[in-house]
């Protein structure tokens, strides 16, 4: 699970939950069903109307796989980029037929395949960049159905508003009825607000930050394997790799070869 997801969501419902209260709010009457209906319904209703429903079908889905935190390990990534490398160099390219099976990254697997089998290196780096585009292209439409969600949202909230108004000014001979509805018109406003910038949006960042990562950690494979097919020495591919890496990784790394070796 991802903590950071679930700590930040947390956070604002304590905020919002803490600051009605402290106010001097009474929380019961920031909750109305028919307006949560409406922003929440219309919102995702909209974003159906907006995508193709292999996307649109699956925002549920595509919000709880922001709660789920991505297995990534830069340093065992090269740490077995460098084996591959020394046992190609070693035994040759074909030795590495062995470790495909041991191999769980689909896309690690698959260019290591076209490797062994010989295939072109620019023909295996256009195969794989194609590979990498339609990952992509994958996560950028479910960021897109977020985003859209994260639009429609105070919209409907605004339309809901609109609808808690017009039956408000048809009660304007009862005055003491004027307050309680332009409350309750209000309040749909507020869950468009709420669900925009405290859920849709947020998560449509996340999936793109975690995009940016994974199509680094492809990259990082891609330029292995390239380096492998074409005999480079493993110091070289060890370097190379390492350039991908931010510094405090970076670190990391030294740190556990310098174990490793220790």
């Amino acid at each position: 699970m991802d903590l950071a997801t679930l700590m930040g969501m947390a956070l604002v419902i304590a905020a919002l939950f803490i600051g009605i209260l402290t106010g001097g709010g009474d929380f019961a009457a920031f909750i109305n069903i028919p307006s949560l209906f409406i922003t929440v319904v219309g919102s995702i209703a909209a974003t159906m109307v907006a995508h193709p429903k292999d996307k649109a079908f699956k925002i549920v889905n595509i919000m709880l796989s922001t709660l789920r935190e991505p297995k990534l390990d830069h340093v065992s990534l090269i740490q077995t980029m460098v084996s591959f490398s020394e046992k190609a160099r070693r035994e040759g390219l074909l030795s590495l037929e062995e470790n495909l099976e041991s191999i769980e990254d689909p896309f690690m697997k698959k260019a290591l395949q076209l490797v062994v089998d010989g295939t072109d290196p620019d023909l295996l780096r256009n195969m794989m960049e194609t590979e990498m585009e339609l990952f992509e292209e994958e996560l950028d439409g479910e960021r897109a159905v977020l985003e859209s969600a994260g639009a429609y949202a105070p919209a409907f909230g605004m339309i809901g508003t609109l609808i808690g108004l017009i039956q408000m000014l048809k009660s304007l001979n009862d005055p003491e009825t004027l307050g309680p509805s332009m409350a309750v018109a209000l309040i749909t406003t507020l869950y468009g607000a709420i669900l925009a910038n405290g859920v849709f949006l947020p998560m449509a960042e996340k999936i793109k930050k975690r995009r940016d990562i994974l199509v680094l950690e492809k990259r990082m494979i891609l330029e292995a394997v390239l380096s492998i097919q074409a005999g480079e020495n493993p110091r070289i591919l060890e370097e190379k790799l390492k350039s991908f890496l931010p510094e405090k990784e970076r670190q990391a790394y030294e740190a556990a070869s310098q174990e490793a070796t220790a």
